[in-house]
């Protein structure tokens, strides 16, 4: 029987223009389970859609930031025969989930406080920028479990580390503690960890206050260059530029310039 007074396993907050979606489920590592990926995902498509919403932070609540799959409810439907639910989860859940978390017009931060393993290690890396806890680290636990890499860990992992390190780190997993996180360029920014919520604090309201359009057109002109060839990123590039050029924001800001104050952005 469910506990109707339980906590969400997904919070949400939304203040000053920061949203925080944390993963709360502390006493099963932050791990997974398809209540859980449903609830993940209705919440990221929420802030996408949302203009209050300029700035997105990703963390978890106890000791871990996210421990991919719920391996325990895994078993349960790997023993009930029920490989539909089992196997049909990354196209249902894991992909429209790092999908609209890379894909949103805004700027995305993950606070890893704790492990990201697994999918949790892959939907950090499709952040923008993400700030480790000294006592975090991240673990490509994929072939542990005798799986492939999903939730756009075979996209984003070689990108940050490139593809002879991607495949070094899928084919032998191991906790990667957040000093070489930092080194390899997993993380960063590194912090103590009884420092990491005011620091992210910090560094996602100073992003919700910027120009949300064009930091937005930014993430959109590096993921489309990553696939495209030169003249096509330039292209793209200069669609973007028509398009921030005509916002409220970039009016503001030159207008700042001349009297030679600083702007205030409202995100339009």
């Amino acid at each position: 029987m469910t506990d109707s007074t339980a906590a969400p396993a997904v919070l949400l907050d939304l203040t000053d223009g920061v949203a925080t979606i944390t993963l709360n489920r502390p006493d099963a590592m932050n791990s997974l389970d398809i209540a859980t990926k449903e609830l993940l995902l209705a919440t990221v498509r929420e802030v996408a859609d949302d203009p209050a919403a300029r700035c997105v932070v990703l963390t978890g609540t106890g000791r871990a930031f996210c421990t991919g799959q719920d391996l325990k409810e895994h078993i349960q439907l790997l023993e009930s025969g029920s490989s539909d639910a089992l196997f049909t989860t990354v196209d249902l859940h894991y992909n429209p989930i790092v999908t609209a978390l890379a894909g949103m017009e805004k700027p995305v931060l993950a606070a890893v406080n704790g492990v990201a393993a697994g999918a949790g290690a892959s939907l950090a890396f499709a952040c923008d920028l993400r700030v480790l806890a000294d006592t975090a680290g991240f673990n490509l636990a994929f072939a542990n479990v005798a799986l492939s890499c999903d939730t756009g860990a075979s996209y984003h992992l070689q990108q940050l580390v490139g593809r002879a390190k991607a495949i070094e780190l899928l084919y032998l997993p191991r906790t990667i503690k957040a000093e070489e996180s930092l080194a390899l360029g997993l993380a960063t920014h590194v912090v103590p960890a009884d420092e990491l919520v005011d620091h992210v604090r910090e560094l996602a309201t100073r992003l919700a206050a910027g120009p949300t359009v064009a930091l937005g057109a930014m993430r959109q002109s590096v993921a489309y260059a990553a696939g495209h060839s030169f003249a096509e990123a330039l292209e793209f590039e200069s669609a973007m530029m028509t398009r921030t050029g005509a916002t409220e924001d970039h009016q503001r800001a030159v207008a700042a310039f001349v009297a030679k104050q600083k702007p205030e952005f409202e995100g339009r």
